[in-house]
């Protein structure tokens, strides 16, 4: 399918009950310095737990849709954090911009239809893309929040898509987690990875029948992809050939117990340790590429009100890292110091 621009908008009152569904069942859906990555971020013993501190708040639960979530965190070419608000209803932002140096947030981009639920900057074109829980496509705008496209829509294989997470890869190339089955028993498992050539738009299909896959982030050497399962509680590896058109090798890396709170999104530093955010439990667990528990980041005490930590970016060249938090009490940005620096795949998705 090739890309193209975006249609008028659909009218409000056709959408919005589904939409609403939709973001309901989807919201169910200090430290010691950075680490020595030769040794995959380890620490000589277990580290202690680190506590991100309050940045911003972005967001206030929305009347219209009766919360908010912040998601997919990516730096922009500006050296600004673009943010999405998955439950942000027709004419509020669903795209903002917080300049963590100024805690300034303004509004980017907004439509009457979508349900953003992550955000990446292409190396293919520069563009921010944008996976749309709703519609079940991809859309992408500039950096400024013009020319709104659609740069994919319709079935994979057959079948839509839920499309959550997306990574790209050097050529840019998009791999995104298709969250069928998100509301689903585990054991009822239709999730699937798919693959979107960034010249052509067509999809592929590289792993299926995985319990609602959400975060995906590439190693650092884009051998290979972590993947966490929303219903199955577990981030998965899986090698890629070559091309990175197949996957040659799968299996469970990490298992998490949440207790009644799941894996969100995955991000990934330059020592390869895999940080994993929750939905359900205001934490992120940091592993090592073995799969040690390195350490935990967790907010305040006094910071009530907050249930959700889904997602993080790491500023790249840097140990910074910020949070998106949400709950009660609104959409939060949350910082804290990584065990590594921030690469691309520590920047949105």
């Amino acid at each position: 399918m090739t890309a193209r621009r975006t249609a008028g908008p659909r009218s409000l009152a056709s959408r919005a009950l589904p939409v609403l569904t939709v973001v309901g069942l989807l919201a169910g859906c200090a430290a010691p310095g950075p680490a020595d990555a030769a040794a995959g971020g380890r620490h000589p013993g277990p580290a202690p737990e680190r506590t991100a501190t309050r940045l911003v708040q972005v967001t206030s639960v929305h009347e219209a849709t009766g919360m908010t979530l912040l998601e997919g965190p990516t730096f922009g070419p500006d050296g600004k954090l673009f943010v999405v608000d998955v439950t942000a209803p027709a004419g509020e932002p669903k795209v903002l911009r917080v300049d963590v140096d100024t805690r300034r947030v303004t509004p980017v981009h907004t439509n009457e239809h979508s349900a953003y639920t992550s955000a990446q900057f292409s190396p293919h074109d520069g563009r921010l893309y944008l996976t749309d829980f709703a519609s079940g496509g991809i859309d992408s705008i500039t950096a400024d929040g013009d020319d709104p496209r659609t740069f994919f829509a319709g079935d994979v294989d057959g079948k839509p898509m839920r499309p959550d997470d997306v990574a790209f890869d050097e050529a840019g190339n998009l791999f995104v987690t298709d969250t069928t089955g998100y509301a689903d028993p585990s054991w009822e498992a239709q999730g699937r990875v798919v693959r979107i050539d960034a010249e052509t738009a067509e999809a592929s299909v590289l792993a299926r029948d995985l319990p609602a896959p959400n975060g995906i982030s590439f190693t650092p050497d884009f051998t290979g992809l972590w993947v966490s399962h929303n219903t199955g509680n577990r981030v998965d590896h899986l090698g890629l050939d070559e091309d990175r058109t197949e996957v040659t090798t799968a299996y469970p890396a990490i298992w998490f117990s949440g207790g009644r709170s799941q894996v969100d999104s995955t991000a990934v530093d330059a020592a390869g340790n895999v940080y994993q955010g929750v939905h359900g439990q205001a934490k992120v667990f940091v592993h090592s590429p073995t799969g040690e528990l390195l350490t935990t980041v967790s907010l305040p005490p006094r910071a009530t009100g907050l249930t959700s930590a889904t997602n993080l970016a790491i500023r790249p060249g840097t140990t910074d890292a910020y949070l998106t938090v949400s709950g009660p009490a609104g959409g939060f940005v949350y910082e804290f110091e990584a065990l590594a620096d921030g690469i691309r795949q520590s920047n949105g998705g």
